[in-house]
């Protein structure tokens, strides 16, 4: 076997008889050799994870300790068209020489419900985890240079607690990057949540709009209502904190899934000053198409196609039902250290109609020169069940004996631990941003 390159093993499958015999004597050489190969190269981990597990498994986590740490090919990738290098189709590569970008455990301005490994996470595969585009790959990430590019800019994302999840990614991916703490501040006003990088005059802000229209969800501590009301015509004073930003990053999905089967929600027209007030209940998916309506209306009419970019965020899948990929659904997300290593894997549970929704309301600005550029993360955030917090976070209302005595029933298998996950939207992010 040559020892040049990239080694490769393949999972042999033989006849039975002697020549089952013999094919097995020769992949257990194969396995053999190569293990051996890994460690004259230093890498014990990845064999020790590659040992732990199936036939049908080796091949991918060989090859995935086998690939080189860094991004090549940085502005290649970058100027690529989406036809040639399509970021979201891919498998995740096991990488702890690259991986993670940061440490979650120094970042200053991390959130608890995120932080992992300081509220007691002891596995930390889940950090060294990167994201390897098929037949292409990803700008290398530069913190220096998008503060470069965001000087005397401002960046806002808005949405929901996933949204600020991402958010709260970002900023620990670039004050990495500012030493000194002078230099960068954090400050809360309400809904709004503003990162400053100082030196450079640019803001990475985050606004609480879970709905994007007004709602009776928009108070950013106290949301939890049972029953969600919209009001339909009204975006004006969510916009008006977002209308001068120079990139507006939008996510809008986890607050439109139905919590239970016959969930519905109320889209209020008119209002109680002016006595035209009117309530109508519908289906969950309706008042989403309505929100985008009206925020569709409002890019077209208010945004500065040539100052301004605009992003949507993809659905971030939630790892809540266990038999989507073969375990039980009473365990939840709970215990998960590994990804989905099936190409392709699409859990049944995920939607993907309402990011095609989305997109069909986008493209109406299209004839005005607006373009609302999707961040498609959705299938790559699907394989990661091992990357929620589960019951690795702040608990913000003290545990029941009932939820003790079973961790499943409140482990978090929605939001992200960081670093994880999102670090790869931000990427996408940052490849849009630089280089498309």
């Amino acid at each position: 076997m040559k020892t040049e390159g990239t080694p490769k093993m393949t999972v042999l499958h033989a006849p039975v008889g002697v020549r089952s015999i013999v094919s097995s004597l020769v992949a257990f050489f194969i396995v053999a050799s190569s293990v051996t190969f890994l460690l004259d190269r230093g890498q014990e981990a990845q064999v020790q994870m590659a040992v732990e597990h199936g036939r049908q498994e080796v091949q991918v986590k060989l090859e995935a300790g086998l690939q080189e740490p860094a991004i090549r090919g940085t502005t290649e990738a970058g100027e690529a068209s989406e036809e040639e290098c399509n970021w979201s189709r891919g498998r995740w590569v096991y990488d702890n020489v690259s991986r993670p970008l940061y440490s979650g455990l120094k970042c200053a301005f991390i959130f608890p419900e995120v932080a992992c490994d300081k509220y007691g996470r002891k596995d930390v595969m889940y950090q060294h985890w990167r994201w390897q585009p098929h037949g292409c790959d990803l700008p290398r990430f530069d913190a220096t240079k998008l503060l470069e590019k965001l000087r005397n800019k401002r960046l806002v994302f808005v949405g929901d607690s996933v949204n600020r999840n991402q958010w709260v990614s970002l900023v620990c991916m670039v004050e990495a990057s500012i030493p000194d703490d002078r230099l960068k501040t954090r400050i809360f006003n309400g809904s709004l949540i503003s990162f400053k990088a100082l030196e450079y005059n640019a803001t990475i802000d985050f606004y609480w709009s879970p709905l994007l229209v007004e709602s009776n969800s928009d108070n950013p501590i106290i949301h939890r209502v049972e029953y969600r009301i919209i009001r339909a015509d009204r975006i004006e004073k969510h916009a008006s904190v977002w209308r001068d930003a120079d990139i507006i990053v939008f996510n809008s999905y986890l607050w439109w899934r139905k919590q239970k089967d016959d969930m519905r929600m109320k889209v209020m027209y008119g209002s109680f000053e002016d006595g035209d007030a009117k309530l109508d209940e519908m289906e969950m998916v309706d008042g989403f198409e309505i929100a985008l309506k009206k925020l569709t209306e409002w890019l077209g009419d208010n945004i500065d196609k040539n100052k301004t970019r605009i992003f949507f965020a993809g659905s971030s899948p939630t790892h809540s039902w266990a038999s989507n990929w073969g375990g039980e659904d009473r365990n939840k997300c709970l215990n998960e250290t590994e990804p989905i290593y099936k190409i392709g894997y699409k859990a049944a549970t995920t939607d993907y109609s309402l990011m095609a929704k989305a997109k069909s309301y986008f493209k109406t600005l299209e004839p005005k020169g607006i373009q609302v550029q999707i961040l498609n993360i959705t299938e790559l955030s699907d394989y990661r069940k091992d990357g929620h917090p589960t019951v690795f976070r702040r608990q913000f209302v003290p545990l029941t004996k009932e939820q003790i005595a079973d961790p499943a029933s409140y482990a978090d298998c929605t939001h992200w631990c960081l670093p994880g996950v999102p670090d790869v939207w931000n990427e996408f992010l940052y490849g849009y941003l630089m280089y498309k």
